[in-house]
């Protein structure tokens, strides 16, 4: 999502400076000179199976991105015990500077729904013990699924305290992690504050391979993230700034071609890295969007949406917001996600979403300064003093309507968006006709969407205290968006989703500072939705 707009301009001589800088770092991610220095991680339950991932350090020299170092092989292996007494899987393989000494193993035959540890050796040196989840079998009765939600991770902002206290709760099945886990940006850059809490390597905006490896290799040092992948599998999905900021199928805001080199040449680096450095059932020419079974309770399925999207329109008054030519989906993966809703045998559908799909209109009650700053969060022009966010699936409501018409028309139940990128928490119905939602409620399923980690929201970019001028934004919105029933645009820290027959509960979580390593963080509200309800409803008790 857009925040800070990026210069208009590049100058050939600041970037050439740039470039030449980097051969002359050393990459902090291997500075311990441990074999394991980036940690080690799990994710993609299925029932038999989960990737296991880290990555290896055979001597000073192999530094993330350099294309150099030796080969190696490596062991792995997966117990039922922590102390490995009972060894359910191993074996070997060798890495190399081709795959940035990165190593991915997609293990299968594993026992179904159960605890499980592994670990790594290379060189004489052994990775610490990572425990991961297999999922249990796709008829099984689940009682409960409860994981973990969040998104909007910049280093650069502050420190991540948020995975601290998702990986000190011991209760999470899984974390779910939706898009933007890291950016792109040089020093300084995207931060609406003049507060740098701790800049980004290489100190570039990442363009080509190396800058992109390096980059990942940064954030998998940070010590809250490393605790949280070592404790529970991740299911993740890339936004935009994994590559570049409002990225598209042919090109990017934040990418001026021919200065920055080609998209094409770009997003294949910032793919193939993403590849290697995330512990993901995902290969460059492969497809990201995925579905995973979590019993007969319910069913996980990761969307994509920015590899196949139309361009985005550039105002909100341009008729191409609901040409049925233009996707943000691609037609493939409407048919694999409508296909997938019309015929789930589990209760449950969830969707991990990257941008939010609730239509939503802004009041022209706002101030300007409160306007231009919504402007900003969600990275739309203001126009006529009503912005709104052309880079969600309000700027491409054709596949919307395909999508809300499915569900409408199948009569499904039980169909719950988890949505990351905008910086805020929502909690929202999904009427099917919004003109007639105050007269009859028609919501065909529900929306639920995470804070950011760390990524400035309102008031950061207005300069103004947590709770302030946002209280009259928000309140403004909501009563211009009847089907939302709640929005904090100021809080930053993570949510907690619970899973059962009977409903789905969200608890959000608040941050008292990201700035601070070791902050403490507070529940701030909770939501479910009740079965075959397809409403959002406030509840007092937070998930036990």
């Amino acid at each position: 999502m857009s925040q800070i707009r990026r210069r208009s301009l590049i100058k050939a001589g600041g970037v050439l400076a740039g470039a030449m800088s980097i051969g002359g770092l050393t990459a902090t991610a291997s500075a311990s000179g441990s074999v394991f220095a980036h940690g080690i991680a799990s994710g993609d339950p299925t029932p038999d199976g989960v990737v296991l991932w880290t990555r290896v350090t055979p001597g000073p020299d192999a530094l993330p991105g350099s294309g150099i170092g030796a080969s190696c092989a490596v062991d792995w292996e997966v117990a039922a015990d922590e102390g490995f007494a009972n060894v359910v899987a191993r074996g070997s393989l060798i890495t190399g500077a081709w795959r940035d000494h990165t190593v991915k193993v997609d293990v299968a035959g594993l026992p179904a729904e159960q605890w499980l540890w592994y670990r790594f050796r290379a060189l004489g040196e052994t990775s610490r013990t990572g425990r991961t989840r297999t999922a249990p079998t796709s008829d099984a009765p689940l009682q409960r699924l409860r994981v973990g939600v969040v998104s909007c991770s910049n280093w650069q902002a502050g420190h991540f305290a948020a995975y601290r206290h998702l990986a000190a709760r011991g209760d999470l099945d899984a974390v779910l992690h939706l898009g933007d886990y890291l950016y792109e940006y040089a020093p300084g850059e995207y931060q609406a504050r003049d507060v740098v809490v701790r800049p980004h390597d290489p100190p570039v905006e990442m363009t080509d391979l190396e800058h992109y490896r390096r980059r990942h290799a940064q954030y998998k040092t940070d010590p809250d993230l490393a605790e949280l992948h070592a404790s529970v599998p991740f299911v993740v999905t890339w936004d935009d700034h994994e590559s570049a900021n409002d990225a598209w199928s042919g090109g990017a805001e934040n990418h001026t071609e021919g200065a920055e080199g080609s998209w094409a040449d770009r997003r294949a680096a910032s793919q193939r890295a993403y590849a290697e450095w995330m512990p993901v059932r995902y290969e460059p020419g492969g497809v990201l969007h995925r579905r995973l079974r979590f019993g007969a309770l319910a069913e996980l399925s990761m969307l994509d949406l920015r590899s196949y999207r139309s361009q985005q329109v550039a105002t909100p008054l341009d008729p191409g917001i609901g040409d049925p030519a233009r996707t943000i989906t691609g037609d493939e993966q409407m048919r694999w996600l409508t296909g997938g809703l019309a015929n789930s045998t589990a209760q449950w559908k969830l969707i991990g979403n990257p941008v939010m799909i609730a239509p939503v209109r802004f009041p022209s009650t706002l101030s300007i300064e409160e306007r231009r700053a919504i402007g900003e969060l969600t990275g739309t022009p203001e126009v006529e003093g009503l912005p709104y966010n052309v880079d969600q699936w309000d700027g491409y409501t054709a596949d919307r309507d395909e999508v809300l018409g499915v569900l409408h028309e199948r009569g499904i139940t039980d169909t719950v968006f988890l949505t990351g990128d905008i910086h805020s928490a929502w909690a929202a119905e999904l009427p099917f006709s919004p003109a007639n939602y105050l007269e009859d409620r028609n919501s065909v399923g529900t929306e639920l969407v995470c804070t950011s980690v760390t990524s400035d929201n309102l008031d950061d970019i207005l300069r103004v205290p947590p709770r302030t001028a946002s209280l009259a934004v928000e309140a403004a919105i909501r009563a211009n968006n009847p089907h939302v029933k709640h929005l904090d645009f100021d809080s930053h820290g993570f949510s907690v989703l619970d899973v059962t027959a009977e409903r789905v509960q969200m608890d959000w979580f608040a941050l008292d500072d990201r700035t601070q390593p070791s902050t403490g963080a507070q529940r701030t509200v909770s939501f479910k939705v009740p079965a075959g309800s397809q409403q959002v409803h406030q509840v007092s008790e937070g998930i036990r």
